[in-house]
Protein backbone atom coordinates (compact mmCIF):
# COMPACT_ATOMS: atom_id res chain seq x y z
CA UNK A 1 0.00 0.00 0.00
CA UNK A 2 1.70 3.63 -1.36
CA UNK A 3 1.53 5.90 1.29
CA UNK A 4 -0.53 9.29 0.69
CA UNK A 5 1.11 12.36 0.30
CA UNK A 6 -0.30 15.53 1.45
CA UNK A 7 -2.34 16.25 -1.71
CA UNK A 8 -4.06 13.51 -1.91
CA UNK A 9 -5.02 14.22 2.15
CA UNK A 10 -6.01 17.66 1.11
CA UNK A 11 -8.17 16.33 -1.48
CA UNK A 12 -9.74 13.57 0.72
CA UNK A 13 -10.07 16.40 3.33
CA UNK A 14 -12.12 18.94 1.06
CA UNK A 15 -14.07 16.16 -0.36
CA UNK A 16 -15.52 14.49 2.68
CA UNK A 17 -16.09 18.59 3.66
CA UNK A 18 -17.92 19.47 0.53
CA UNK A 19 -20.20 16.83 0.95
CA UNK A 20 -21.31 17.41 4.55
CA UNK A 21 -21.66 20.93 4.03
CA UNK A 22 -24.17 20.35 0.86
CA UNK A 23 -25.87 17.60 2.93
CA UNK A 24 -26.23 20.24 6.11
CA UNK A 25 -27.10 23.16 4.05
CA UNK A 26 -30.21 20.81 2.55
CA UNK A 27 -31.11 19.63 5.65
CA UNK A 28 -30.91 23.76 7.25
CA UNK A 29 -32.88 24.28 4.21
CA UNK A 30 -35.82 22.33 4.66
CA UNK A 31 -35.83 22.52 8.26
CA UNK A 32 -36.46 26.29 7.57
CA UNK A 33 -39.32 25.37 5.34
CA UNK A 34 -40.64 23.25 7.80
CA UNK A 35 -40.78 25.41 10.79
CA UNK A 36 -44.37 24.19 11.96
CA UNK A 37 -42.87 20.54 12.33
CA UNK A 38 -43.19 18.49 14.94
CA UNK A 39 -39.98 16.92 16.98
CA UNK A 40 -40.45 13.58 15.02
CA UNK A 41 -40.04 14.84 11.96
CA UNK A 42 -36.57 17.25 13.20
CA UNK A 43 -35.40 14.67 14.72
CA UNK A 44 -35.76 12.24 11.51
CA UNK A 45 -34.48 15.14 9.19
CA UNK A 46 -31.56 15.72 11.80
CA UNK A 47 -30.76 12.02 11.97
CA UNK A 48 -30.97 11.55 8.04
CA UNK A 49 -28.64 14.43 7.49
CA UNK A 50 -26.07 13.04 10.03
CA UNK A 51 -25.52 9.86 8.07
CA UNK A 52 -26.11 10.73 4.53
CA UNK A 53 -22.98 13.64 5.45
CA UNK A 54 -20.52 10.72 6.37
CA UNK A 55 -22.11 8.41 3.84
CA UNK A 56 -21.96 11.17 0.83
CA UNK A 57 -18.29 12.11 1.63
CA UNK A 58 -17.58 8.17 1.96
CA UNK A 59 -19.00 7.25 -1.70
CA UNK A 60 -17.45 10.52 -2.93
CA UNK A 61 -13.69 9.54 -2.13
CA UNK A 62 -14.41 5.54 -2.61
CA UNK A 63 -15.19 6.97 -6.61
CA UNK A 64 -12.01 8.55 -6.59
CA UNK A 65 -10.18 6.05 -5.31
CA UNK A 66 -11.45 3.90 -8.26
CA UNK A 67 -13.40 0.96 -6.08
CA UNK A 68 -14.61 -1.42 -8.59
CA UNK A 69 -18.40 -2.02 -9.09
CA UNK A 70 -18.48 -5.03 -7.02
CA UNK A 71 -16.83 -3.22 -4.09
CA UNK A 72 -19.02 -0.03 -4.77
CA UNK A 73 -22.21 -1.78 -4.53
CA UNK A 74 -21.33 -3.38 -1.61
CA UNK A 75 -20.60 0.08 0.05
CA UNK A 76 -23.80 1.53 -0.81
CA UNK A 77 -26.06 -1.54 0.62
CA UNK A 78 -23.87 -0.33 4.15
CA UNK A 79 -24.34 2.82 3.47
CA UNK A 80 -28.63 2.51 2.70
CA UNK A 81 -28.83 0.27 6.18
CA UNK A 82 -26.86 2.68 8.01
CA UNK A 83 -29.10 5.28 6.92
CA UNK A 84 -32.22 2.86 7.84
CA UNK A 85 -31.21 2.47 11.38
CA UNK A 86 -30.35 5.67 11.79
CA UNK A 87 -34.25 6.90 10.83
CA UNK A 88 -35.40 4.09 13.06
CA UNK A 89 -33.35 5.22 16.12
CA UNK A 90 -34.47 9.25 15.05
CA UNK A 91 -38.21 8.04 14.90
CA UNK A 92 -37.99 6.20 18.13
CA UNK A 93 -36.23 8.74 20.00
CA UNK A 94 -38.35 11.73 18.48
CA UNK A 95 -41.19 9.63 19.94
CA UNK A 96 -40.04 9.19 23.55
CA UNK A 97 -39.69 13.28 23.24
CA UNK A 98 -43.01 14.14 21.62
CA UNK A 99 -44.65 12.07 24.48
CA UNK A 100 -42.25 13.56 27.03
CA UNK A 101 -43.76 16.93 25.74
CA UNK A 102 -46.70 15.97 25.66
CA UNK A 103 -47.10 15.38 29.33
CA UNK A 104 -45.68 18.31 30.04
CA UNK A 105 -48.35 20.48 27.63
CA UNK A 106 -51.21 18.58 29.88
CA UNK A 107 -49.34 19.61 33.71
CA UNK A 108 -49.36 23.17 31.99
CA UNK A 109 -53.20 23.08 31.24
CA UNK A 110 -54.03 21.00 34.74
CA UNK A 111 -51.90 24.08 36.43
CA UNK A 112 -53.98 26.55 34.30
CA UNK A 113 -57.27 24.86 35.45
CA UNK A 114 -55.65 25.33 39.40
CA UNK A 115 -54.58 21.98 39.66
CA UNK A 116 -51.55 21.03 41.54
CA UNK A 117 -49.49 18.84 39.80
CA UNK A 118 -46.44 16.02 40.71
CA UNK A 119 -43.32 16.23 39.06
CA UNK A 120 -43.04 12.92 36.51
CA UNK A 121 -39.75 11.07 35.62
CA UNK A 122 -39.67 10.56 31.43
CA UNK A 123 -35.94 9.52 31.47
CA UNK A 124 -35.01 13.17 29.98
CA UNK A 125 -32.84 15.03 32.38
CA UNK A 126 -33.94 18.68 31.01
CA UNK A 127 -37.92 17.57 30.68
CA UNK A 128 -37.63 16.15 34.30
CA UNK A 129 -36.35 19.32 35.62
CA UNK A 130 -38.75 21.26 34.07
CA UNK A 131 -41.22 18.80 35.47
CA UNK A 132 -40.30 19.10 38.94
CA UNK A 133 -39.74 23.40 38.24
CA UNK A 134 -43.49 23.22 36.91
CA UNK A 135 -44.74 20.77 40.16
CA UNK A 136 -43.01 23.82 42.38
CA UNK A 137 -44.84 26.45 40.91
CA UNK A 138 -48.41 24.74 40.62
CA UNK A 139 -48.07 24.41 44.36
CA UNK A 140 -46.95 27.90 44.81
CA UNK A 141 -49.79 29.01 42.58
CA UNK A 142 -52.21 27.04 44.55
CA UNK A 143 -50.69 28.94 47.62
CA UNK A 144 -50.99 32.06 46.30
CA UNK A 145 -54.62 31.13 44.65
CA UNK A 146 -56.38 30.03 48.35
CA UNK A 147 -54.60 32.81 49.82
CA UNK A 148 -56.42 35.06 47.89
CA UNK A 149 -59.80 33.32 48.28
CA UNK A 150 -58.94 33.74 51.89
CA UNK A 151 -58.08 37.42 51.60
CA UNK A 152 -61.15 37.85 49.15
CA UNK A 153 -63.56 36.28 51.77
CA UNK A 154 -61.96 38.07 54.66
CA UNK A 155 -62.87 41.35 52.71
CA UNK A 156 -66.47 40.72 52.17
CA UNK A 157 -67.20 39.56 55.52
CA UNK A 158 -65.41 42.79 56.65
CA UNK A 159 -67.31 44.73 54.48
CA UNK A 160 -70.82 43.18 55.28
CA UNK A 161 -69.52 44.03 59.06
CA UNK A 162 -68.55 47.10 58.83
CA UNK A 163 -71.75 48.61 56.41
CA UNK A 164 -73.79 46.70 59.78
CA UNK A 165 -71.73 48.24 62.41
CA UNK A 166 -72.41 51.70 60.11
CA UNK A 167 -76.49 51.26 59.64
CA UNK A 168 -76.51 50.83 63.28
CA UNK A 169 -76.35 54.35 64.45
CA UNK A 170 -77.83 55.49 61.05
CA UNK A 171 -80.78 53.87 62.38
CA UNK A 172 -80.26 55.33 65.53
CA UNK A 173 -80.24 58.53 64.57
CA UNK A 174 -83.52 58.09 62.14
CA UNK A 175 -84.95 57.21 65.15
CA UNK A 176 -84.40 59.60 67.34
CA UNK A 177 -85.31 62.06 64.23
CA UNK A 178 -88.94 60.33 63.54
CA UNK A 179 -89.29 60.56 67.12
CA UNK A 180 -88.00 64.41 67.60
CA UNK A 181 -90.87 64.50 64.33
CA UNK A 182 -93.75 63.08 65.95
CA UNK A 183 -93.08 65.01 69.14
CA UNK A 184 -92.06 62.11 71.29
CA UNK A 185 -88.27 62.32 71.91
CA UNK A 186 -86.97 64.82 75.10
CA UNK A 187 -85.54 67.77 74.20
CA UNK A 188 -82.76 67.99 76.52
CA UNK A 189 -81.79 64.49 75.55
CA UNK A 190 -82.07 64.35 72.03
CA UNK A 191 -78.40 66.61 71.35
CA UNK A 192 -76.65 64.23 73.16
CA UNK A 193 -77.95 61.15 72.27
CA UNK A 194 -77.41 62.55 68.22
CA UNK A 195 -73.72 63.38 69.53
CA UNK A 196 -73.24 59.63 70.64
CA UNK A 197 -74.50 58.13 67.39
CA UNK A 198 -72.25 60.53 65.75
CA UNK A 199 -69.05 60.11 67.68
CA UNK A 200 -69.17 56.11 67.24
CA UNK A 201 -69.29 56.60 63.54
CA UNK A 202 -66.98 58.97 63.24
CA UNK A 203 -64.57 56.22 64.97
CA UNK A 204 -65.35 53.88 62.81
CA UNK A 205 -64.06 56.42 60.47
CA UNK A 206 -61.11 57.38 61.79
CA UNK A 207 -60.15 53.54 62.13
CA UNK A 208 -60.49 53.15 58.84
CA UNK A 209 -58.57 56.09 57.91
CA UNK A 210 -55.85 55.03 60.32
CA UNK A 211 -55.79 51.27 58.99
CA UNK A 212 -55.55 52.53 55.47
CA UNK A 213 -52.66 54.64 56.80
CA UNK A 214 -51.25 51.32 57.80
CA UNK A 215 -51.65 49.12 55.24
CA UNK A 216 -50.66 51.82 52.36
CA UNK A 217 -47.48 52.58 54.14
CA UNK A 218 -48.05 55.79 54.35
CA UNK A 219 -48.09 56.33 58.71
CA UNK A 220 -45.54 58.31 59.86
CA UNK A 221 -44.21 58.16 63.42
CA UNK A 222 -43.06 61.19 65.49
CA UNK A 223 -40.77 59.23 67.82
CA UNK A 224 -39.44 60.37 70.88
CA UNK A 225 -37.63 58.89 74.70
CA UNK A 226 -41.06 58.58 76.31
CA UNK A 227 -42.07 57.29 79.37
CA UNK A 228 -43.60 54.47 79.80
CA UNK A 229 -45.82 55.14 82.78
CA UNK A 230 -47.12 58.35 81.61
CA UNK A 231 -48.13 56.38 77.96
CA UNK A 232 -50.51 53.81 80.48
CA UNK A 233 -51.47 55.89 82.48
CA UNK A 234 -53.07 57.86 79.48
CA UNK A 235 -54.40 54.87 78.27
CA UNK A 236 -55.66 53.70 81.16
CA UNK A 237 -57.94 56.88 81.90
CA UNK A 238 -59.45 56.68 78.03
CA UNK A 239 -60.76 53.85 79.39
CA UNK A 240 -61.42 53.67 83.40
CA UNK A 241 -65.10 54.74 82.75
CA UNK A 242 -66.04 51.86 80.18
CA UNK A 243 -64.61 49.64 82.58
CA UNK A 244 -66.07 51.07 85.90
CA UNK A 245 -69.74 50.72 83.96
CA UNK A 246 -68.63 46.92 84.23
CA UNK A 247 -66.63 46.55 87.40
CA UNK A 248 -64.08 46.40 85.83
CA UNK A 249 -60.49 47.96 87.69
CA UNK A 250 -57.40 48.03 86.04
CA UNK A 251 -54.19 47.58 88.02
CA UNK A 252 -50.61 48.66 86.84
CA UNK A 253 -47.68 46.53 88.22
CA UNK A 254 -44.21 47.02 87.37
CA UNK A 255 -44.65 50.13 84.42
CA UNK A 256 -42.51 52.90 86.43
CA UNK A 257 -38.76 53.10 85.16
CA UNK A 258 -39.03 52.18 81.76
CA UNK A 259 -38.19 54.60 79.05
CA UNK A 260 -38.29 53.66 75.48
CA UNK A 261 -38.40 55.58 72.19
CA UNK A 262 -41.77 55.52 70.28
CA UNK A 263 -44.83 57.50 69.13
CA UNK A 264 -46.36 58.58 72.09
CA UNK A 265 -49.36 59.32 70.93
CA UNK A 266 -49.98 56.18 68.53
CA UNK A 267 -48.55 53.87 71.45
CA UNK A 268 -51.30 55.69 73.52
CA UNK A 269 -53.94 54.27 70.76
CA UNK A 270 -51.89 50.67 70.82
CA UNK A 271 -52.47 50.11 74.65
CA UNK A 272 -56.16 52.20 73.96
CA UNK A 273 -57.28 49.25 72.03
CA UNK A 274 -55.42 46.42 73.75
CA UNK A 275 -57.25 47.96 77.28
CA UNK A 276 -60.51 48.20 75.57
CA UNK A 277 -60.60 44.80 73.98
CA UNK A 278 -59.51 43.18 77.74
CA UNK A 279 -62.59 45.15 78.84
CA UNK A 280 -65.57 44.08 76.43
CA UNK A 281 -64.34 40.39 76.89
CA UNK A 282 -63.44 40.71 80.86
CA UNK A 283 -65.88 39.18 83.26
CA UNK A 284 -67.62 41.69 85.06
CA UNK A 285 -66.80 42.73 88.40
CA UNK A 286 -62.65 40.96 87.46
CA UNK A 287 -59.63 43.00 87.60
CA UNK A 288 -57.09 43.35 84.40
CA UNK A 289 -53.22 43.52 85.23
CA UNK A 290 -51.15 45.99 83.12
CA UNK A 291 -47.48 45.34 83.65
CA UNK A 292 -43.94 45.44 82.07
CA UNK A 293 -41.10 43.39 81.38
CA UNK A 294 -37.84 43.86 79.76
CA UNK A 295 -36.61 40.67 78.06
CA UNK A 296 -33.55 42.01 77.18
CA UNK A 297 -31.66 45.18 76.94
CA UNK A 298 -33.01 46.23 73.89
CA UNK A 299 -36.58 45.16 73.84
CA UNK A 300 -39.43 45.80 76.64
CA UNK A 301 -42.58 43.87 76.83
CA UNK A 302 -46.06 45.20 77.90
CA UNK A 303 -48.31 42.88 78.68
CA UNK A 304 -52.34 43.03 79.37
CA UNK A 305 -53.97 40.47 80.84
CA UNK A 306 -57.94 39.77 81.55
CA UNK A 307 -59.34 36.76 83.21
CA UNK A 308 -61.53 36.13 80.89
CA UNK A 309 -61.30 32.49 79.01
CA UNK A 310 -59.87 33.82 75.80
CA UNK A 311 -59.92 32.76 72.09
CA UNK A 312 -59.65 29.73 70.39
CA UNK A 313 -55.82 28.63 69.89
CA UNK A 314 -56.32 28.30 66.29
CA UNK A 315 -57.28 32.17 66.37
CA UNK A 316 -54.63 33.29 68.18
CA UNK A 317 -53.22 35.30 65.24
CA UNK A 318 -56.32 35.51 63.56
CA UNK A 319 -57.71 37.59 66.04
CA UNK A 320 -55.26 40.22 65.22
CA UNK A 321 -56.37 40.23 61.31
CA UNK A 322 -58.87 43.34 60.19
CA UNK A 323 -62.80 42.69 60.61
CA UNK A 324 -62.02 39.09 62.80
CA UNK A 325 -64.66 38.52 65.53
CA UNK A 326 -64.30 35.94 68.18
CA UNK A 327 -66.76 33.69 68.94
CA UNK A 328 -70.09 35.24 70.47
CA UNK A 329 -69.60 32.69 73.49
CA UNK A 330 -66.69 34.61 74.51
CA UNK A 331 -67.34 35.97 78.17
CA UNK A 332 -67.91 39.71 78.05
CA UNK A 333 -71.16 39.41 76.40
CA UNK A 334 -72.83 42.60 76.81
CA UNK A 335 -69.83 45.11 77.09
CA UNK A 336 -70.49 46.56 73.50
CA UNK A 337 -72.39 50.08 74.83
CA UNK A 338 -69.76 50.70 77.44
CA UNK A 339 -66.42 49.71 75.43
CA UNK A 340 -68.40 52.07 72.20
CA UNK A 341 -67.45 54.61 73.86
CA UNK A 342 -63.57 54.27 73.04
CA UNK A 343 -63.84 51.66 70.04
CA UNK A 344 -65.42 51.62 66.90
CA UNK A 345 -66.30 48.25 67.49
CA UNK A 346 -65.81 47.93 63.92
CA UNK A 347 -63.38 44.72 64.22
CA UNK A 348 -60.14 46.67 64.08
CA UNK A 349 -58.78 47.79 66.80
CA UNK A 350 -56.20 45.10 67.58
CA UNK A 351 -55.34 44.91 63.36
CA UNK A 352 -54.42 48.73 64.47
CA UNK A 353 -52.85 47.75 67.46
CA UNK A 354 -50.47 45.24 65.71
CA UNK A 355 -50.19 47.69 62.45
CA UNK A 356 -48.84 50.12 64.67
CA UNK A 357 -46.43 47.90 66.93
CA UNK A 358 -45.01 47.08 63.70
CA UNK A 359 -44.51 50.14 62.59
CA UNK A 360 -42.68 51.06 65.60
CA UNK A 361 -40.29 47.78 64.98
CA UNK A 362 -42.23 45.59 67.47
CA UNK A 363 -45.42 43.21 67.70
CA UNK A 364 -48.57 42.24 69.18
CA UNK A 365 -49.08 38.54 70.33
CA UNK A 366 -51.77 36.50 72.88
CA UNK A 367 -51.18 33.98 74.97
CA UNK A 368 -53.44 31.53 77.32
CA UNK A 369 -51.88 31.83 80.45
CA UNK A 370 -52.86 29.76 83.89
CA UNK A 371 -54.01 33.46 85.17
CA UNK A 372 -56.00 34.82 82.41
CA UNK A 373 -55.57 35.79 78.70
CA UNK A 374 -52.31 38.02 77.80
CA UNK A 375 -51.97 40.40 74.77
CA UNK A 376 -48.58 41.28 74.95
CA UNK A 377 -46.73 44.32 73.19
CA UNK A 378 -43.17 43.76 72.04
CA UNK A 379 -41.99 47.11 71.56
CA UNK A 380 -37.53 47.96 71.08
CA UNK A 381 -35.96 50.42 73.73
CA UNK A 382 -33.84 52.52 71.39
CA UNK A 383 -34.35 54.11 68.07
CA UNK A 384 -33.95 52.00 65.11
CA UNK A 385 -30.90 53.16 63.25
Amino acid sequence: MMPLDALDVLLIVLTALGCAAVVALVAVLILRRARRAGVTFRLVVVGVASVLALATGVMAISAEMYLSAHDFTILVWVVGAALLCAVATAWITARAARSSVQELSAAVRRVGEGDVVDGGRSGWREFDELSAELAEVSAKLSEARAELERLDSDRRRFLAWISHDLRTPLTAIRALAESAEAGLADPDAFPGQVRAQVDTMGRMVDDLFELSRITSGSLRLRTEQVELLDVVSDAVADVRAAAGERGVRIVQEGIDGHVLWADPHQLTRVIVNLLTNAVRHAPAGSEILVFAESPSPHRLVLAVLDRGAGVAVEDLDRMFEVGWRSDPSRGGAGAGAAVDAVASGAGLGLAIARGLARAHGGDVFAEHTDDGFCVKVLLPVAPES
